[in-house]
C-alpha cells in the first residue's frame, strides 16, 4: 500500500466520527399538511394557527433539531389522501377529520358520530377514559399518533330556512361529512352528498347543494355565510361534534429519539386548550358573521337535539356497532360517558 493511500484511509478514519456528529446534527425537517386557509401564529384559522404554534414551539423546544414545513389548503395533497398518507409514512404530520378515513378505517366514525358528544366537556374527557385509551391504541395499530386531541362543534348551513328538526331536511341535498350524519340525513329523507369541508362552498354556489353540516370554523372560513341564508349554530348544544386532530404518521414518530418523541406529545397536548377555547369562540362567532351578511341565525333547542340524538341511536349507532369488534368496544365505551 503507498503512504498516500495509507494516509488518506488514516484521516478518514480519524474524520468519521466528525462527519458522523454532523449528520446526526442535521435537523429532522417534517412535513405538516392541513386543507385550511393559511395564516399566522396570530391571525387566520384556528387549526393553521395551531399548526403553525405548534411547530414553532417544537423546534424551540428540541433547540433546532426538529424543523416543519406547513402546506395549508390542501397544496401539498388533497385532504382525502392525507390519513393513508400518514398510515403508510408518505406524509409526517396532518390536522385532519378523522372521518374522511371512515370507508378504509370504519373505527375512526366514531369522533363524528351524530348525538354521541354533545358538549366540549364530554368530548375532551374522552382523553383519559376507557374509550380514549383504546381509540389511541387502536390509531397506533394503523399506524397513526395523536399529538393534539381536537374537538370542534358544528352546525348547519342552508340556502334556504333553517335546518333544525330532522324533517327540515327533507327533500334537500345536504353534506354531512361522515357516514355515520350521512346515514341518520337519509334516514330524515336527504339526498346526501360527500365532499371535503372545503369544497362545500362551490357546491352550493352551483346548486349541487342545499345544505351543509360542517364545524363553525369552517363555516366561518370557507365564508358560507356568502352561499347561505340561514345557518344553525353549535351555541345552545349540538348532535354535530367533530375529533379533528392533530395526527402523525406512526413511522416518522418512531424515527425520532426518544426526548423528541415525549416534546412533540407535550407540546400537542399543551395546545388542545388553545383549540378547545377557539373552537368555542368561533361557535359564537358564526352566527355574528351570518347575521351581518343578513342571514337568519337559530339555535337548536333540547328537544331538537333529543330528535337528532334518538335517530343517530336507531341507525348510525346500531349500524357502526355491528361492523366489526373494534367499533362494537368504542361504541360501548363510548356510550359510558354519556351524561
Amino acid at each position: 500500500m503507498s503512504v498516500i493511500t495509507r494516509r488518506t484511509m488514516l484521516v478518514g478514519i480519524a474524520a468519521s466520527p466528525l462527519l458522523l456528529h454532523a449528520a446526526w446534527a442535521q435537523p429532522t425537517n417534517l412535513k405538516i399538511s392541513h386543507q385550511f386557509p393559511g395564516g399566522s401564529v396570530a391571525e387566520g384559522d384556528f387549526r393553521d394557527r395551531l399548526c403553525r404554534m405548534f411547530a414553532a414551539e417544537t423546534e424551540r423546544r428540541t433547540k433546532g433539531r426538529v424543523k416543519f414545513s406547513i402546506y395549508p389548503r390542501s397544496t401539498l395533497m388533497k385532504s382525502d389522501a392525507q390519513i393513508p398518507a400518514l398510515a403508510k409514512g408518505a406524509l409526517d404530520i396532518s390536522l385532519v377529520p378523522l372521518s374522511y378515513a371512515g370507508a378504509d378505517l370504519p373505527e375512526v366514525n366514531i369522533g363524528l358520530m351524530p348525538g354521541l358528544v354533545t358538549s366540549y366537556e364530554q368530548g375532551y374527557a374522552w382523553k383519559n377514559e376507557e374509550i380514549g385509551k383504546e381509540f389511541n391504541r387502536m390509531l397506533a395499530d394503523k399506524g397513526l399518533i395523536m399529538l393534539s386531541w381536537i374537538w370542534q362543534a358544528g352546525g348547519m348551513a342552508s340556502r334556504g330556512k333553517p335546518i333544525v328538526d330532522p324533517e327540515d331536511a327533507a327533500g334537500l341535498k345536504v353534506r354531512g361529512g361522515s357516514p355515520e350524519m350521512d346515514m341518520i340525513l337519509k334516514e330524515a329523507g336527504a339526498t346526501v352528498v360527500s365532499m371535503p369541508s372545503n369544497d362545500i362552498k362551490s357546491a352550493m354556489e352551483k346548486g349541487q347543494l342545499d345544505a351543509a353540516m360542517t364545524s363553525s370554523s369552517s363555516l366561518i372560513s370557507f365564508r358560507l355565510d356568502e352561499v347561505s341564508k340561514s345557518v344553525t349554530t353549535a351555541r345552545g348544544g349540538t348532535y354535530w361534534f367533530m375529533l379533528e386532530p392533530l395526527l402523525m404518521s406512526r413511522a416518522a414518530f418512531e424515527r425520532l429519539p426518544k426526548d423528541q418523541q415525549a416534546v412533540l406529545l407535550s407540546v400537542g397536548a399543551d395546545l388542545e386548550a388553545f383549540a378547545r377555547k377557539s373552537a368555542q369562540q368561533d361557535d359564537a362567532a358564526v352566527a355574528a358573521l351570518f347575521q351581518g351578511a343578513g342571514g337568519r341565525t337559530v339555535d337548536l333547542s333540547q328537544d331538537s337535539l333529543r330528535k337528532w340524538q334518538e335517530l343517530a341511536r336507531a341507525t348510525a349507532w346500531r349500524d357502526y356497532g355491528e361492523r366489526n369488534a373494534n367499533c362494537a368496544k368504542l361504541l360501548a365505551l363510548a356510550e359510558k360517558t354519556i351524561v
